[in-house]
């Protein structure tokens, strides 16, 4: 019978802590159910029963495998010492190697999930660099979009859910749901820039400066390419033969021409300009019933190398 499991975090669990106990939940193998407690912070469970001379809270978690995170001085908590790291973090840098974890006078060795390396250490990085306040230092600090960042977020959490009870529960289950969605996100741009970097794609030069052409599922190369300096940037997909086709909004592009040619080339295909005229649909998850394009990239970059 597999032993049950506890992670021990503080109240009002912040992003630092919310992200430990996603690591541990999404990646450790046989600790995805894994229970919650919350103490005050740099309490361990024991050393908050014995304060609240709370002997049933031992009882209860006895023959459980405990982990405590961001709290009680422990092996993955980081307030003990000065160094640039974060509870996070230490869990992260484990996570490579072969873990071992020491509860009740109980060693045993912990399998990891695969995960995506490069995508994951960037999320962690940031979750670092924002644990030791470094956000101040963001460029535009002071600008409302930072409030839509997840620290943020999790504060308003804190705020509205433990104002009328014990909220930290729901607190960490918006915070996962937001890292699995990040996490997912990460994996893209990690791979977009790859993708961007390779000799995969094709480049053409137009009037308004370079643009990219791509054959892949991810759409992320779209943004990506335009923010590495391609000013017009084409994603054909692979599988479902859709295309989009973006421009910089203030180059002043008009890609009407590039709309009026694909639809003459191609009119069985469904063809959507944007208002702003700096985008050319064909294909979207939010319309699935578009006929999708036969045209190939190679096609389509020499009609953008036309404009």
């Amino acid at each position: 019978m597999q032993t049950k499991k506890l992670i021990v975090t503080h109240s009002n669990p912040d992003l630092d802590a919310v992200t430990s106990i996603w690591l541990i939940k999404r990646f450790w193998s046989e600790w995805e159910n894994a229970e919650l407690y919350f103490v005050p912070a740099g309490e361990t469970l024991e050393s908050f029963a014995r304060k609240s001379n709370n002997r049933k809270l031992i009882n209860q978690f006895r023959n459980y495998e405990i982990i405590h995170v961001d709290t009680g001085m422990g092996e993955f908590d980081h307030h003990q010492d000065n160094k640039d790291t974060c509870a996070a973090k230490l869990i992260f840098d484990q996570l490579a190697d072969d873990i071992e974890l020491t509860t009740n006078g109980r060693t045993s060795k912990i399998d990891v999930k695969r995960f995506h390396k490069e995508a994951l250490g960037r999320l962690v990085r940031v979750v670092n660099d924002i644990d030791h306040f470094r956000q101040v230092y963001f460029p535009d600090p002071t600008a409302d979009r930072h409030q839509f960042m997840l620290v943020d977020i999790l504060d308003g959490l804190n705020l509205l859910y433990n104002e009328t009870g014990n909220g930290d529960i729901q607190v960490v289950d918006h915070g996962m749901v937001a890292l699995d969605a990040i996490y997912r996100v990460l994996q893209n741009k990690a791979n977009a820039e790859n993708e961007i970097a390779s000799g995969d794609k094709l480049t053409v030069k137009t009037r308004y400066g370079k643009a990219a052409g791509f054959t892949t599922g991810n759409d992320a190369v779209l943004d990506m390419a335009q923010k590495m300096g391609y000013v017009i940037v084409v994603r054909k997909d692979p599988k479902k033969s859709y295309v989009r086709i973006k421009s910089l909004p203030e180059k002043g592009i008009d890609l009407t021409p590039v709309y009026e040619t694909l639809k003459h080339d191609d009119p069985q295909a469904t063809w959507f300009l944007h208002s702003s005229k700096s985008m050319v649909l064909n294909g979207s998850t939010k319309n699935p019933t578009m006929k999708p394009s036969r045209l190939g990239i190679q096609e389509i970059m020499q009609i953008i190398k036309k404009i």
